[in-house]
C-alpha cells in the first residue's frame, strides 16, 4: 500500500486495476511528495486495521488532479484543502466533509518575506508591499492562494496583478517557502502550519525569510468522502470511515499532518469558502 512517490495516479490505477473492495484516498500536494507519501502511507495502514477493508494512498501531481480523482471515483476518499473540498462536492453530489483537524476550524495563512525587502511584522498588511513581487503557492490553495487573495483585495482594492510588479505560483508550500528564502520572490503566501513545521524542522532559516503578517481565521482541510460509497463498502460504511478519522489519536501520526486531534465536519463549515471562490471566479 506504500508507493513511490515518483508514480503518478494514472500509473498506480493502471497497474493495480480498478477494484472495488480497495478504498483509494488522495491528498492534495501542498508538500513535497516524499513527506506526503510517508504521512499518507501510514494513514492508510491505520484504516486498513480499522475498517477491515484494503486500503491504498494515491498521489497526485496537482491539486486538479485530485479532484479530478474524485469526481472519476478513482478515489474515494481526500485529504482536500477547503477550495478543492468544495469543488469536489460540487462535482460529485451527496458527498460530504467527514472531518476537520482540530486547528482547521480557525485555520490563517501568514505572508512570508525576504529579509531584504526590510519588512517586519505588523498587525495590518503593510502599504510597503505594493511593487514587490509576490508569490502564491497552488492556483486551487485556500491557504496558499484564495483567501490570502482575498484578504489582499480587502485591504487595498486591487487585484494582486495590479498589486505587485510580479505574482506567481509555485505549486505547494514547502517551494513557496523556498523560493523567497533564495530572494527569487519578495513575499509568499503559505499555509502557516507547513511554516511552523518547517521552522520546527530547521528547514527554513529565518535569518533570510520570516512571517510579517498573518490572515484572519477561516475553514480549510477536510477529509471528504464521495456520496456513493456505501453502496461499495457496505451500509454504514460512511460512519464507520468518520468514527476512524475522528478516533485517530496516535501522537505520531496527528503530528505528520501536524494536527492534536480530527473533529466533526459538514458541508455547511465550507460555506464562507465558497462564497470567496464564487466571487473570484474559481468554482465552475
Amino acid at each position: 500500500m506504500r508507493w513511490p512517490a515518483a508514480f503518478t495516479l494514472a500509473l498506480c490505477l493502471f497497474a493495480q486495476g480498478v477494484d472495488a473492495d480497495i478504498l483509494r484516498f488522495t491528498a492534495i500536494p501542498d508538500e513535497n511528495q516524499s513527506r506526503l507519501v510517508e504521512r499518507f502511507s501510514k494513514v492508510a495502514d491505520y484504516l486498513e486495521t480499522r475498517l477491515d477493508v484494503e486500503v491504498e494512498y494515491v498521489p497526485v501531481k496537482s491539486y486538479g488532479a485530485s479532484v479530478t480523482a474524485f469526481r472519476n471515483d478513482q478515489v474515494q476518499l481526500a485529504w482536500f484543502g477547503g477550495l478543492s473540498g468544495v469543488q469536489a462536492r460540487r462535482l460529485v453530489p451527496g458527498s460530504v466533509a467527514l472531518a476537520q483537524g482540530s486547528e482547521d476550524a480557525e485555520f490563517k495563512s501568514y505572508l512570508i518575506a525576504h529579509r531584504s525587502t526590510g519588512l517586519e511584522r505588523a498587525e495590518t498588511l503593510p502599504e510597503a508591499i505594493q511593487g514587490m513581487s509576490l508569490t502564491f503557492g497552488s492556483r486551487t490553495s485556500t491557504s496558499g492562494r484564495l483567501m490570502p487573495e482575498h484578504f489582499l483585495r480587502q485591504r487595498f482594492e486591487e487585484a494582486p496583478e495590479e498589486l505587485f510588479s510580479r505574482v506567481g505560483f509555485s505549486g505547494d508550500h514547502s517551494r513557496t517557502i523556498a523560493l523567497v528564502e533564495a530572494g527569487t520572490w519578495d513575499l509568499g503566501a503559505v499555509n502557516f502550519s507547513v511554516w511552523e513545521t518547517a521552522v520546527e524542522d530547521s528547514r527554513v532559516d529565518t535569518d533570510k525569510v520570516d512571517v510579517i503578517w498573518a490572515t484572519p481565521p477561516y475553514p480549510d482541510y477536510n477529509w471528504t468522502v464521495r456520496g456513493d460509497v456505501d453502496e461499495g463498502f457496505g451500509e454504514g460504511f460512511t460512519e464507520s470511515l468518520r468514527a476512524a478519522l475522528l478516533e485517530m489519536d496516535d501522537p505520531e501520526l496527528l503530528a505528520s499532518f501536524p494536527r492534536e486531534s480530527f473533529i466533526p465536519a459538514d458541508n455547511a463549515l465550507y460555506a464562507p469558502i465558497e462564497n470567496v471562490a464564487e466571487e473570484l471566479g474559481l468554482l465552475r
